[in-house]
């Protein structure tokens, strides 16, 4: 897969210069060049198909998303210089250029194996819930009007506008929810940690636990995103309650999964244990705070 990047990057570059200033390049130049190009692009192509399935559906997301990056890359140079003058080389040939060579450049930092491809989906999962619990938690800590800083205008009418605020009912709710939201945060900082320490891509079996995990995980970002919104005023109790419920399956099945899986030995299996009941706290207390509002 390096070889082939390197090539289709060399490939781009020749192309670029080949099309920079005047002369153009003779018809049979262009054939040359534009053979060489859509070869060097098969042979891309080729050599993500030829990853096994096997090796990890995670891993294989990953090689696909790059090829793309590539393929797609080297389809915007050859439109660029189809649509510009020749008489210099523009600035929007040198970017797309460049992007190619960007594209191409990520293969080194492309992951090995699906565990270290499944570490990298989650830590991208916890880097995005993380900055929403510290956008919510900024939101209920800067005061009752999580509005304050737009501007009035008269569509928005007046900051006097009960729909604006948090109610103190609305807070003791919100902190049920903030609950789970930083289990979330927990839940996927623990499992990153025991796929790091504990996870292998050498059988079947282990290869497929491991993308178990990296696609349950996948839900939690989403689901975390949506109880937040909900968290907003006005308060809706019942879309609130019903979304809070649904991250909470969530983190439920993938505790489920992390705990049958080879990544959680019995050394793993308190903090399993210890996230299960904080899930099962915060939801009951969501419970119990909507069963009067609904």
């Amino acid at each position: 897969l390096g070889q082939t990047f390197q090539v289709t990057s060399q490939e781009a570059t020749k192309l670029s210069l080949a099309f920079s200033r005047p002369p153009l390049p003779s018809a049979e130049d262009c054939q040359k060049l534009g053979e060489d190009v859509q070869n060097a692009v098969l042979a891309v192509a080729t050599v993500y198909y030829w990853l096994p399935k096997g090796q990890g559906t995670t891993l294989r997301k990953m090689v696909r998303d790059a090829t793309t990056e590539v393929v797609e890359g080297m389809i915007q140079l050859t439109d660029t210089i189809l649509n510009a003058p020749v008489e210099s080389l523009s600035q929007e040939q040198l970017i797309s250029t460049g992007g190619v060579w960007e594209a191409c450049e990520q293969v080194s930092n492309l992951p090995r194996d699906n565990q270290a491809a499944v570490v990298s989906a989650l830590a991208a999962c916890l880097g995005v819930v993380k900055d929403a619990v510290e956008e919510m938690e900024q939101a209920l800590v800067e005061g009752q009007d999580p509005y304050g800083d737009i501007m009035e205008d008269e569509e928005l009418g007046f900051r006097g506008n009960r729909d604006t605020y948090w109610s103190e009912a609305d807070r003791q709710l919100l902190s049920s929810c903030m609950g789970l939201m930083k289990a979330s945060k927990a839940c996927l900082k623990k499992v990153l940690a025991a796929v790091k320490a504990h996870g292998k891509a050498d059988s079947p079996e282990q290869i497929a636990q491991l993308d178990d995990l990296a696609d349950i995980a996948n839900e939690i970002s989403p689901s975390v995103d949506e109880l937040a919104l909900s968290m907003y005023p006005p308060v809706n109790p019942l879309a609130v309650r019903l979304n809070a419920a649904k991250l909470a399956s969530v983190l439920k099945k993938v505790l489920e999964i992390a705990k049958t899986s080879h990544v959680c030995p019995p050394s793993e299996e308190g903090w399993v244990q210890f996230l299960t009941g904080a899930v099962d706290h915060n939801m009951n207390k969501v419970k119990n705070f909507t069963q009067g509002q609904l």
